[in-house]
């Protein structure tokens, strides 16, 4: 993972919760239609290695889509989530995509590459060759979510798409509807109690309400803010979940209050854990043991390091 956000991991497991609905959604021209008989298979990551001590590639997430009636042949899905368009190269893609066509023995390879920020300018395919002779013409399958409007998508019976509304274009006006509209797709797709509150998780992410605009979206939106209220109390005990929603409320951006009592402490701890998972990945015990022994004082300097951070050492020392 490199320095700074990365939002690799939240896409790898939204594509291997919902891999039907994000093909649909990222690749709608190939996906299985909804009355397909389908397997829809992750295969592993690893990728070939020129010498025996190479380190191996990862792939964000490869999909092998099986029409178990015969309908069509196989298709492996390559896709990648690529957090800044700067650093997308097609040339690597072409690479990834070779390497699968050697190791799974198919040419039905579908690669995709999913934009997260401004992607403007990116390619949408690659040519190698002179002005005589064309060697090699590559195009994929390019999905900007900053560039899709969020009105397309706003209805959709599609939970991936809906989870993404924060991800697509809307004027900033709107960013409390948006939030609604991803949370009430999330609590009509997704019966199951922990995914709705994992994906809960992921809508707070990237909406990345202030507290003022989420206390208007909880006047303005009532019935979701239960939906939300009721995931969180099947998942924590009660004194937890009061915590959390009130650290939650006065600080998911704008840092934590100092001098609150404890039950809101542990709250607030809770959030601050959850933002470092989601930036910086897995936390080592000793982080974690000393985000457990922080008080009000040191949860509150932490809080407001996250957002400007980019290295988790930032966050506990960021002067050095």
């Amino acid at each position: 993972m490199a320095n700074g956000v990365s939002h690799d991991q939240n896409f790898k497991n939204l594509i291997l919760d919902y891999p039907r609905e994000a093909l649909a959604l990222f690749a709608t021209d190939e996906a299985p239609s909804p009355d397909d008989k389908v397997e829809i298979t992750p295969l592993r990551q690893e990728q070939l290695k020129e010498r025996l001590g190479d380190r191996f590639r990862e792939l964000d997430v490869p999909l092998l889509v099986e029409w178990t009636d015969g309908h069509r042949d196989a298709i492996l899905f390559m896709l990648e989530e690529e957090t800044q368009a700067r650093k997308f190269s097609p040339l690597r893609l072409l690479g990834y995509c070779a390497d699968l066509a050697e190791l799974c023995a198919t040419d039905r390879i579908v690669p995709v590459a999913i934009f997260l920020g401004d992607a403007e300018s990116v390619p949408t395919s690659l040519t190698l060759g002179t002005e005589r002779h064309r060697c090699v013409t590559f195009d994929y399958f390019t999905f900007k979510l900053a560039h899709t409007p969020f009105e397309h998508w706003r209805d959709s019976d599609n939970v991936v798409a809906r989870v993404n509304l924060p991800n697509m274009r809307f004027p900033n006006d709107r960013k409390v509807e948006v939030y609604a509209q991803a949370i009430r797709g999330l609590s009509e797709l997704e019966p199951d109690g922990d995914r709705r509150e994992k994906y809960m998780e992921f809508i707070d992410i990237y909406a990345g309400l202030t507290q003022n605009e989420f206390q208007r979206y909880e006047r303005q939106y009532p019935e979701e803010t239960k939906v939300m209220a009721g995931a969180f109390q099947r998942a924590r005990d009660q004194a937890r979940h009061e915590g959390l929603q009130e650290g939650r409320q006065q600080g998911m951006q704008e840092g934590m209050q100092q001098g609150v009592r404890q039950g809101r402490v542990e709250g607030e701890r809770a959030v601050l854990e959850r933002q470092l998972r989601r930036r910086f990945g897995l936390l080592s015990p000793e982080i974690t043991d000393r985000l457990s022994r922080a008080t009000a004082a040191n949860v509150e300097t932490w809080a407001g390091n996250v957002l400007d951070a980019e290295t988790l050492e930032d966050v506990f020392d960021p002067h050095g």
